[in-house]
């Protein structure tokens, strides 16, 4: 007989979006169609500050023409789940000319019940 009655995993995502500043580098940056600071000087930048730790993810977005994400929260979840929370929420705020920094916090929460002897 199994252990398992019940088991549901869930993600739960809380993200904090400000204008990009000096230092740059969090969890991610989206990078405005026309911003200052296109999409390759921002992988360069990340590459100096953060070897191997960043990916730059060009996107099909009227406002946004890339995100640069940290690998790690790559690896927690779906690329183009996360792509549609980023962009959802970003598209509310930024314009062509902006880059936004963002924090994420990624919490994945497990349950699951077995049944007692």
């Amino acid at each position: 007989m199994s252990n398992k009655l019940n088991y549901s995993r869930k993600a739960s995502l809380s993200m904090k979006l400000t204008e990009f500043e000096v230092p740059p580098m969090q969890d991610l940056l989206i990078i405005g169609r026309g911003a200052p600071i296109g999409p390759e000087a921002v992988r360069r930048m990340a590459e100096a500050l953060s070897p191997e730790q960043f990916s730059v993810l060009k996107v099909d977005h009227p406002k946004v023409e890339a995100v640069l994400l940290r690998k790690s929260l790559l690896e927690m979840l779906d690329r183009q789940m996360l792509l549609e929370i980023i962009l959802g929420e970003a598209d509310r705020l930024i314009n062509e000319s902006m880059v936004l920094k963002a924090e994420l916090n990624i919490t994945i929460s497990i349950q699951r019940e077995v049944e007692l002897q």
